[in-house]
């Protein structure tokens, strides 16, 4: 398997993580300093994982349902041990009053290459 592929099938496992709120396998994907800028972020810089557990702990709601995410028009760029990968996530999930939406953003991630394997270290997410 090329790393390209690697890299991908990765980036969909954390993804499903995320729509499934499955903590423990989004946190065995991420570096324990990982940062971000993301929307819920507010424009800051954030590092660390305590800030994304916050939404993983949320309970389920109408206001979070179950979602699905698929990754349009990837692109991945290896750099020595790290890589860049980053396409459209398309998000379909349901309204509070069970009506299918379908929401996208554009988001990049960079991974490192460590010994034990990928380590996810950055994203950027900005809505379409």
């Amino acid at each position: 398997m090329s790393a390209e592929v690697e890299l991908l099938d990765l980036s969909r496992k954390l993804l499903n993580s995320i729509d499934t709120g499955d903590w423990s396998t989004y946190a065995s994907m991420c570096d324990a300093s990982i940062t971000c800028f993301e929307p819920e972020a507010l424009g800051h810089l954030v590092e660390g994982l305590p800030f994304h557990k916050f939404y993983f702990d949320l309970p389920a709601t109408a206001t979070k349902p179950a979602k699905q995410s698929s990754i349009a028009s990837p692109r991945v760029r290896l750099i020595g041990d790290s890589a860049i990968v980053t396409y459209v996530r398309v998000v379909q999930k349901l309204d509070g009053q069970g009506s299918p939406v379908t929401a996208a953003a554009m988001e990049t991630r960079v991974w490192h290459k460590t010994s034990a394997g990928w380590k996810h270290v950055h994203f950027h997410r900005t809505p379409c």
